[in-house]
């Protein structure tokens, strides 16, 4: 039986195991969030709100159905924040981590498993790349635990208290897991520029892309002067930078005459930073959005469906995704056949997967809101903000979260799990193996637009 079992298991292809890894982390984080003292006295917790929030933890999105500061014990809260660091820092990664601990040889299979993961296109040199992105992530979460326990000494009672708001604060913020303690997100911080900056600065840390952070890190440390950046950081970077400002820029100038006319202008375009940034997948909030007018609350639904970079803490269909997609217009458009930027060119297979992503990402979202719509009474705009947030796991809501109905919870849910795992993975899941033609058919052209 266990031989048959085995066989079986080494017959799936590495994504299929990602996804099931990432169940088995699910239903490992539900029995945590179900474990005694992890609930305040008197409170009760239905199985399918732990479910929702163990699966919210994992795929580090944020949206609750329940008040964390409220609902769970500090003991609680820690499970919380482990599970965070779980679905942070990825699946494959910890348990490369804990193999290299006890000495385990790091296999083909595991290196296709940790390759597929984290969007990587070779095996050589993944476990390196594992090792760097857990001391890189532990140390940004360090640093700003620090800045922030310290700076929260002078609102908390104890120093206990304060260390942990600042710790959990920064592990939320870093993971872009966009849960908090405070009850209320970051409002309480809505005039507080240190706390926003520090929270600005660990999401963006989070979402840029690991790849992203160990080439920096190699920039910094190279002397000789000879360091040149993958195509990758070039697009990550700047796909990146721009979304956040253009996203800064749209909320700034649509609410400047509405939600922001009895704010200062520093006030605003906090704000607007913030929320923009927090789109990336964050989920932390410095206002209430649902007092946004409904054309922002569509441009920050669109910032969430893009999300964060690959190979990072976020979800959605990715910065490079979108960037693909335009370079391949553009050059489309000049009657360029090939896509070419900074010297190198794009294989036309990225453009097809990233066109792939992009359709079956706006089909389920549009089908997602349609099912919504008919489980349960909410206004359309509301609707398409959850269903944004959940597929580019920001967490961001505009309060609906507790009030959907249990089919509409597992809409969101999945939503959440396929924005974690991407949607690359989820298709090779669901997909069969990779098969080449044995033959060709006759070439025609079908006449377009």
């Amino acid at each position: 039986m266990w031989v048959k079992f085995k066989d079986r298991i080494r017959m799936l292809k590495p994504a299929q195991l990602i996804v099931i890894y990432y169940f088995l982390a699910i239903s490992l984080s539900f029995i945590l969030l179900r474990l005694p003292g992890v609930h305040q006295n008197g409170e009760y917790i239905g199985l399918i709100d732990s479910l929702f929030t163990a699966v919210s933890a994992v795929s580090v999105t944020g949206l609750t159905v329940v008040n964390i500061s409220e609902t769970y014990t500090t003991f609680g809260i820690l499970m919380i924040m482990l599970i965070l660091q779980l679905g942070g820092i990825g699946i494959m990664s910890l348990g490369t981590f804990v193999w290299l601990l006890v000495g385990k040889r790091i296999g083909l299979r595991e290196r296709q498993l940790i390759m597929i993961d984290h969007n990587q296109y070779n095996l050589s040199g993944v476990v390196k790349l594992i090792i760097e992105i857990i001391k890189i992530l532990l140390l940004i979460e360090a640093v700003g635990a620090l800045l922030l326990a310290v700076y929260f000494t002078q609102f908390y009672d104890t120093i206990g208290e304060a260390f942990l708001h600042g710790v959990f604060a920064s592990v939320s913020a870093t993971t872009n897991g966009g849960f908090d303690i405070t009850g209320q997100s970051l409002l309480p911080y809505a005039n507080d520029y240190f706390v926003q900056i520090v929270n600005i600065l660990l999401i963006i840390l989070g979402a840029i892309g690991f790849p992203v952070l160990i080439e920096l890190k190699q920039f910094l440390s190279n002397k000789n002067g000879a360091f040149r950046f993958s195509l990758f950081t070039k697009i990550t970077t700047i796909t990146f930078g721009i979304l956040l400002a253009v996203g800064t820029f749209l909320i700034f100038i649509m609410e400047f005459n509405k939600r922001f006319q009895d704010v200062s202008w520093h006030q605003a375009f906090f704000y607007s930073l913030f929320q923009s940034t927090s789109t990336r997948s964050g989920g932390l909030v410095t206002l209430d959005v649902s007092s946004f007018s409904e054309p922002t609350q569509l441009v920050l639904s669109l910032l969430m469906f893009i999300g964060a970079s690959p190979s990072s803490v976020g979800g959605g269909i990715r910065t490079t995704t979108l960037a693909i997609a335009v370079l391949f217009l553009i050059h489309f458009s000049r009657g360029n056949n090939q896509i070419q930027v900074f010297g190198r060119e794009i294989h036309l297979i990225d453009v097809y997967r990233s066109y792939a992503v992009i359709i079956l990402a706006g089909f389920m979202s549009m089908l997602s809101v349609i099912l919504i719509m008919l489980f349960d009474s909410h206004d359309l705009i509301s609707v398409v903000f959850e269903v944004t947030s959940a597929f580019g796991t920001s967490g961001m809501s505009m309060g609906i979260t507790p009030e959907l109905s249990t089919p509409s919870k597992f809409i969101i849910m999945l939503l959440m799990f396929i924005g974690r795992v991407g949607l690359i993975s989820f298709l090779f899941m669901i997909g069969g193996n990779n098969k080449k033609a044995k033959y060709h058919y006759p070439k025609e052209r079908v006449i377009i637009g």
